[in-house]
């Protein structure tokens, strides 16, 4: 892909990314870092964490924990600020999914995506509120358009990004006069990442998937580290609050895909 965005756009800045060590969250961490910023990464998986400091070829640092443990998080953003400074980008990345029916999930399974997704976000967003440097901080939350569209076998997760969804909006609300923007992204079908591995795990899945998207094809994670470096730059100044969709008008008509899973 080629980007619009000049090689030092984030130079001298510093992004916090919390569920980075895979899939859309590493995508956009390298973005950033191929675009300037020096990054801290935390995950749970320290063979992970490693795999994906070993990536890159600027400054990384990271740590291993639970957003589900408020503690955790807090540690781990106390280290980053140590060792790069004051925040400029947060972004909340964490997230968990399983195909089920309502009737054929335990509570212990959907309160773990609850806790992820949601409990997750917002122990991350609060735990950085006085680690980011104001003004101009961005806080980035991925959402996904189940806060809009009731999906089969994806009740926990509809609840859950539907919570991450108004948490962001009240957060722009509370920390706007603080300086800092506070922005959802909610991704559609996304090549390569765990969640389309498990919600379309055959070739007939995925002509199915892509065959509802209106542009007829799975986004990549590029396409949303593109749109991440957006909304972190000078030119979306004025934006906060909003949830943006990088779906290819997969949401549009709702969620049709999944009568072939």
């Amino acid at each position: 892909m080629t980007s619009v965005f000049s090689d030092n756009l984030f130079q001298g800045k510093t992004a916090f990314f919390a569920g980075a060590t895979s899939g859309i969250g590493l995508a956009i961490a390298q973005r950033f870092a191929a675009l300037g910023a020096e990054v801290a990464l935390f995950g749970r998986s320290r063979e992970k964490l490693e795999a994906a400091l070993a990536s890159f070829s600027t400054r990384a640092v990271g740590a291993t924990g639970d957003v589900r443990d408020y503690a955790s998080i807090q540690s781990a953003l106390a280290a980053a600020h140590e060792q790069l400074g004051p925040l400029d980008f947060l972004f909340c990345a964490a997230a968990g999914n399983f195909p089920a029916p309502a009737l054929g999930m335990s509570a212990n399974g959907f309160k773990a995506v609850v806790d992820i997704d949601l409990l997750g976000t917002f122990n991350t967003c609060r735990a950085a509120h006085a680690y980011l440097r104001k003004p101009g901080a961005v806080v980035v939350t991925i959402g996904a358009n189940h806060s809009q569209i009731a999906y089969p076998m994806q009740a926990h997760v509809c609840a859950a990004k539907a919570g991450v969804e108004m948490l962001t909006r009240v957060l722009a609300m509370e920390w706007g006069p603080d300086g800092i923007r506070v922005l959802g992204i909610t991704p559609g079908p996304i090549d390569g990442t765990e969640g389309m591995r498990r919600l379309a795990p055959t070739p007939e899945a995925r002509r199915a998937v892509c065959d509802a998207v209106p542009l007829r094809r799975m986004g990549t994670t590029a396409d949303v580290a593109e749109l991440a470096a957006f909304l972190c730059s000078p030119g979306a100044s004025y934006l906060t609050g909003a949830m943006y969709a990088c779906d290819g008008g997969s949401g549009l008509a709702g969620p049709r895909f999944t009568e072939s899973l």
